[in-house]
């Protein structure tokens, strides 16, 4: 039988027989790109199993063990994973190169290998360079086998040998199947490659955790079915010349994906930090305009951060924008309610929003911190000490209530803040400090005039 070419969607996985400059599924342009299938993998099947073995069964029928996750040893990824990574689950953990994916796995085997067996497997560093890596964290578990091998059945003929109980594969990218036609990278082999392990995961019940790269936007690199394969997709965010990472969940079928987890790049790898909210404010000036403190929401868990706002005359007929860290969309929004509702004559100024440390905050209750911090660097008058605010902040200028404003004010006090600025609404009865100073305003012009 003669060899089948199909064309297959390098964003969204779409597949068909022909060619399309516009693929028919996302739209996107110029994303098929042709390969050959051989007759014998025609169907797909990536680890056959013979026919009539596959019976359904009740949910009552189903046995399932009292204590289904690994804890890793690192509480912050434990508290993004949802309490552990669940046996048989499939993980995906992407980021911009130098991140630290790698090093936060090698990391997490230190712990796991004390109560299972763990096979790091690498496509891209050879024994040597994992075991001078491990040397400089100071790993040494017993029962982490390392194995240097890109061919996808080799490594499960490996993984079938020692029976582990977590398979990592860093990373997808390098792997690949040699009856599919396609050069390592591209989206067949990412997509077959992924099909493989995902049934070796569910059929064999170990947990695996592969590493994927991103592309120039963002995302994760290959197929977007290589997203809907997995049970949990982890990004690594941060930038690289920065100290602070964040790991936040993107998908998650046995957790929340409102948890984020927060480490600090050192000498000797990966620390976590226990208290994001002192860290992300050391270093915050006294006395300088400008500057404004949030409190965000991640899951469950209040976390402080110090939004800088700069706005200066321009020198151009249209006025530059700049965000990092905020939706910059959100910014244009908040400083056309000021002009329209405050009275502020921005249209003439530059403005800059930046967020301290390298965190993203696309939660609305930053709304009102980032407006204060504008219009504190417009009129060159700081706030006063040991404010803080949260708030959203509506087109006609009004405040908008927001969730969980007990913990935030809890959060702040412990930090040393004593006054906080917040939209009305009830608190009822939940144990907040006595001492602190809670102003409740009604829009902004009420805002604005209680600070500055």
């Amino acid at each position: 039988m003669k060899e089948k070419t199909v064309y297959l969607c390098s964003e969204c996985g779409y597949e068909n027989a022909k060619w399309f400059g516009k693929c028919p599924s996302c739209g996107a342009w110029n994303t098929m790109s042709e390969f050959k299938v051989k007759p014998e993998v025609q169907t797909r099947g990536v680890l056959q199993k013979p026919r009539g073995l596959s019976k359904p069964s009740t949910l009552s029928q189903i046995e399932t063990r009292d204590e289904e996750r690994f804890l890793s040893g690192i509480g912050e990824l434990d508290r993004v994973l949802g309490g552990g990574a669940v046996h048989g689950s499939f993980v995906l953990v992407g980021g911009e190169p130098g991140i630290g994916k790698s090093t936060l796995l090698l990391q997490m085997c230190q712990e796991m290998c004390k109560n299972a067996t763990v096979l790091y497997v690498s496509g891209e560093e050879s024994l040597r360079q994992i075991k001078l890596r491990a040397t400089r964290l100071k790993i040494s578990p017993p029962s982490l086998f390392v194995l240097a091998e890109t061919d996808m059945e080799q490594i499960l003929a490996e993984t079938d040998n020692l029976a582990p109980d977590i398979l990592i594969v860093d990373s997808i990218q390098t792997v690949y199947r040699a009856e599919v036609s396609a050069a390592p990278g591209g989206a067949t082999q990412i997509k077959e490659c992924a099909m493989a392990l995902m049934q070796y995961a569910k059929s064999h019940n170990v947990t695996i955790f592969i590493v994927g790269h991103v592309n120039k936007e963002g995302a994760l690199a290959g197929p977007k079915i290589l997203e809907h394969m997995v049970d949990c997709v982890l990004y690594f965010e941060g930038e690289p010349s920065g100290s602070f990472r964040c790991l936040r969940a993107a998908k998650n079928r046995y957790g929340s994906t409102n948890e984020i987890g927060v480490f600090e790049m050192s000498d000797h790898g990966l620390l976590e930090v226990e208290n994001p909210s002192a860290a992300m404010l050391a270093g915050h000036p006294a006395d300088a305009s400008g500057n404004c403190i949030a409190c965000t929401m991640e899951g469950t868990r209040p976390i402080l951060a110090e939004i800088q706002a700069l706005v200066a005359k321009t020198a151009f007929g249209v006025p530059r924008r700049t965000a990092a860290g905020v939706d910059y969309n959100r910014m244009v929004l908040l400083l056309a309610i000021l002009e329209k509702r405050a009275g502020l004559f921005l249209s003439g100024s530059d403005t800059y929003v930046n967020v301290v440390g390298g965190m993203r905050l696309d939660e609305p209750a930053v709304d009102l911190p980032m407006l204060l911090a504008t219009v504190s660097s417009f009129r060159d008058k700081p706030l006063p000490e040991g404010v803080m605010a949260f708030g959203e902040v509506g087109l006609t200028g009004e405040l908008r209530a927001v969730s969980a404003a007990a913990q935030r004010i809890q959060e702040a006090w412990r930090l040393g803040f004593h006054t906080c600025i917040m939209p009305r609404q009830d608190l009822g009865d939940k144990g907040l400090p006595k001492e602190m100073n809670i102003v409740q305003v009604q829009n902004i012009a009420e805002a604005i005039q209680a600070v500055l």
